[in-house]
């Protein structure tokens, strides 16, 4: 089981943008699910955006759409997060993970790979 670590995060004023990083331990040559998930304070987990790497689909929560984009770098087993005009509502704390099977999910049981979190604090 690949491990993840993530990496990134930080403070930003509105309008600005981050982008987070999320190093594997092992290959990500046989993982074909990529996401990001972010729980916001007093709020549940919630996906952000993934790419399932068989049908080369992309989505996006519809907040965030436009905005952020998730990519991939297969040859640094790297997933990262491009995150530009943030917003206050952006503010939480941001998760990486993979499932090796299966298509981009909500459920975040499906997910048997997780990085610890980065914080990412969206304020003037």
């Amino acid at each position: 089981q690949v491990q993840l670590v993530d990496s990134g995060g930080g403070l930003v004023q509105p309008g600005g943008s981050l982008k987070l990083s999320c190093a594997a331990n092992g290959s990500t040559a046989s993982i074909n699910a990529f996401a990001w998930f972010r729980q916001a304070p007093g709020k549940e987990r919630e996906l952000v955006a993934c790419f399932t790497v068989n049908t080369g689909t992309y989505d996006y929560q519809p907040s965030v759409k436009g905005r952020f984009t998730i990519s991939t770098d297969t040859a640094k087993n790297a997933l990262y997060l491009q995150m530009d005009s943030l917003n206050t509502d952006d503010t939480g704390v941001y998760y990486c993970a993979v499932r090796r099977w299966g298509l981009c999910t909500s459920n975040q049981r499906a997910f048997s790979s997780w990085g610890q979190g980065a914080q990412v604090t969206v304020s003037s």
